[in-house]
């Protein structure tokens, strides 16, 4: 039951007249009151209602999840809400010691699957995830993730929070529009941020204009495999503006997506060779262009083949999508990022970070110039620019530094302003901001429930803090991002509760009910590999383990069960290639193994019905232990053996 501010007060008031014959003196033992604690603890009695509305007792489940990106971490955070506990780290673009990912063969293959050249990705920069829609809503089957540095698309399937699979192209070189989805999933959109050549070819910085580009990469995502399908995707190029954050059209502007873009000064620095830094080069122009992409026909485009291939990707050409009118371009306030289809699709809310205002967009407006190609101009590459005010509903005058904007099922918007460190929440009826809450400090994304979906929840709002000094004890320079849950359910928002958030840069995320997700609680039948989604072919049952010496080096079939491995010695030769095919027999729910060896870099997780492989070359003669790394029973110490290997 969620409570009210009302209620709670209410209920605050029940608890201290019903502690008032007890003692006050605040000792935190069993005869601690309510009101003595509040004294001793210095708390108000807004403190007591926001510990009230987050408190989460044992047993209990959170009404929501909230999947925030990792950023510099490279992996995808999981946290209830509204307790705000962390629940999960997944493990996507780096090595997840714990989970063993990146350290068996099936998730060393995964993380090595996009390279550059023979250069291996060891971290990554991930800033948006997005959940797989369903008619424009959260299904609770997929999320997807990006990698800004390294351009890749994970994806995570929900059932059992494991990564799959991980696709990336040469075409681009950044990117930092991704990952954003259709309405039914049709595709992941991943759009590149710096310009360069398309390919990743060379050209001097001196031809930045006429060799360097954008381009906005459609990939296919197959439903029934739930894989990305990278034969059936796409790309449009795109002039060498810097091509920012996109959302996609949904309801009336569904088949629609518009990206912001950066830098139609198309300035590139270099402050040591006499000219201006890019900061300065780009902010220049009173404004920029926001992207109108119309994608179902430029899918047509595609599939009647209407394109050429660079680096193995089926790209449309700048020219191809000016001919085939996909392509159109709306004036935009300076320096944009947010960029934000409303939940009935008939708007999108654009801040510019160097403007005072929202400004937003009305998509049926400017679907229907496009259609009857009633433009006021051309950028330099020929692209069509609609007119800015008859492609606009009207502005928000909200503060210095709009950034990223939210929606609730009430009708209100809700805008991070960044230089002003608040989220300002106002009427897309009236244009009108109702109500300021500050935060701490320095926000950028922000979050609400389901609030970038058709049909938002309201009720809570996470402001995704980039500063959080004097929030915190102290621990160094570098201090943890600060997330701050806010109530938005009532009449006007109240701050619950801070969470410092010590992974990376957190940069986006998105809240989810609970309700829509059904993990499985274990992988059944026993033998299960997560990421080819089956029996694994060297899966043990009980009774077939054994050791082979085949052409390939040491192959060792074994089990994992309360409280022992089986095999428990292993004798190879020094040289060996050595093979482990490791099956979690257990069914028990929560029933976890690990299993590691020293010296050798082998360390997985054996979760209830989990097979594992892992090959490895055992490089010097010795003795080597290994052990179960999850306190699993009370013999768990016990849960051990030995590598030995011989001297050639």
């Amino acid at each position: 039951m969620r409570i009210q501010v009302g209620t709670a007060a209410a209920l605050l008031g029940l608890l201290v007249a019903a502690c008032g014959n007890r003692s006050e003196s605040g000792n935190g033992g069993d005869d601690a009151s309510v009101v003595g604690l509040m004294n001793e603890r210095g708390l108000s009695e807004q403190d007591v209602i926001a510990a009230l509305k987050t408190y989460t007792p044992t047993g209990k489940h959170d009404e929501y999840y909230c999947f925030a990106s990792g950023g510099h971490g490279g992996n995808l955070i999981v946290i209830g809400v509204p307790s705000m506990r962390i629940l999960k780290y997944v493990g996507v673009f780096t090595t997840e010691p714990w989970q063993g990912f990146g350290y068996d063969d099936a998730t060393i293959e995964l993380l090595g699957s996009v390279k550059d050249g023979e250069n291996r990705f060891t971290w990554a920069d991930m800033h948006h995830p997005a959940l797989s829609e369903t008619n424009g809503s959260y299904d609770g089957k997929y999320i997807f993730v990006n990698d800004k540095a390294n351009p890749r698309i994970g994806v995570v399937d929900l059932s059992d929070f494991v990564t799959k699979q991980i696709v990336g192209t040469e075409l681009i070189q950044s990117e930092h529009g991704a990952c954003f989805v259709t309405p039914n999933t049709d595709y992941v959109i991943e759009t590149s941020q710096y310009p360069a050549p398309l390919g990743g070819a060379y050209a001097p910085i001196e031809e930045y204009n006429d060799k360097y580009r954008g381009a906005m990469i459609f990939w296919r995502f197959d439903r029934e495999r739930g894989r990305i399908d990278t034969a059936a995707s796409f790309a449009i190029e795109l002039p060498p503006y810097m091509q920012d954050l996109a959302d996609c059209g949904k309801k009336v502007s569904d088949g629609w997506v518009f990206c912001n873009s950066i830098n139609t000064e198309r300035a590139y620095g270099g402050t040591l060779e006499g000219k201006p830094p890019l900061e300065s080069g780009s902010s220049q122009n009173d404004m920029d262009y926001l992207h109108c992409i119309n994608w179902r026909k430029a899918e047509a485009v595609a599939k009647a083949g209407k394109t050429e291939t660079i680096a193995g990707m089926r790209t449309i050409s700048l020219k191809t999508a000016i001919a085939e009118n996909l392509l159109a371009f709306v004036p935009e306030p300076k320096s944009p990022h947010g960029n934000d289809v409303t939940p009935d699709g008939t708007g999108i809310v654009v801040g510019g970070k160097l403007d005072t205002h929202t400004t937003v967009y009305d998509t049926q407006k400017i679907a229907a110039q496009i259609e009857a190609k009633q433009f006021v101009g051309e950028d330099p590459y020929g692209v069509p620019i609609l007119d800015f005010q008859k492609s606009i509903k009207g502005q928000c005058k909200i503060g210095l530094g709009p950034l990223h904007t939210v929606f609730d099922d009430k009708g209100f918007a809700y805008t991070s302003v960044f230089i002003e460190t608040v989220v300002a929440k106002w009427s897309l009826a009236d244009l009108k901001v109702v109500e300021k809450i500050d935060t701490h400090y320095n926000i950028g994304h922000l979050v609400a429930a389901e609030g970038d979906t058709v049909d938002p929840d309201g009720k809570y709002l996470i402001a995704m803090n980039k500063w959080s000094l004097d929030r915190f004890a102290p621990v160094g320079p570098l201090l943890p991002q600060n997330f701050q849950l806010v109530d938005i359910g009532g009449s006007s928002m109240n701050l619950l509760y801070d969470m410092p958030l010590p992974l990376g840069e957190p940069h986006n995320a998105q809240i989810i009910k609970a309700d829509k997700l059904k993990p499985i609680e274990t992988f059944k039948p026993s033998g299960m590999e997560p990421i080819l989604g089956k029996v694994d072919p060297h899966a043990v049952a009980d009774g077939q383990q054994r050791i082979e010496r085949q052409a390939d080096g040491v192959h060792v079939y074994m089990t994992a069960i309360r409280s022992h491995f089986k095999p428990d010695i292993i004798r190879v030769k020094e040289g060996d290639m050595v093979h482990l095919h490791i099956t979690s027999v257990e069914q028990a729910t929560d029933a976890t193994h690990g299993f590691a060896m020293g010296g050798q870099d082998v360390n997985v997780s054996l979760e209830p019905g989990k097979h594992c492989n892992i090959s490895f070359k055992a490089h010097r003669a010795g003795v080597f232990p290994f052990y179960c790394t999850e306190f699993c029973s009370a013999l768990h110490l016990e849960m051990a053996g030995y590598m030995l290997v011989e001297p050639r």
